[in-house]
């Protein structure tokens, strides 16, 4: 009886191929969670400058999806009521 279910099985074997996504593995090379956060953290480095209020003429802009205040040359974001300092990269 176990061999006519085996022999049921065994041509749907050909069609299946071992799985190349690691699911709760973000932080290997393919995976686009894990690229996504590299590029993020490449992109945008606060440093350990804050300030109380910003400069004049501050432009609100968006940097992959993190809210950021340009002025002039100077990239601030919102951080616990203050501004800190970011080198976009």
């Amino acid at each position: 009886m176990l061999a006519g279910i085996a022999d049921a099985v065994t041509p749907f074997a050909l069609f299946v191929s071992p799985a190349q996504a690691r699911v709760g593995h973000p932080l290997t090379p393919g995976s686009v969670a894990g690229v996504a956060r590299r590029t993020t953290r490449r992109t945008i480095r606060r440093s350990t400058m804050y300030v109380t209020r910003l400069p004049a003429a501050c432009v609100k802009t968006s940097i992959n999806g993190t809210v950021l205040w340009h002025c002039g040359s100077t990239y601030y974001q919102p951080y616990g009521g203050r501004y800190v300092v970011v080198h976009i990269h």
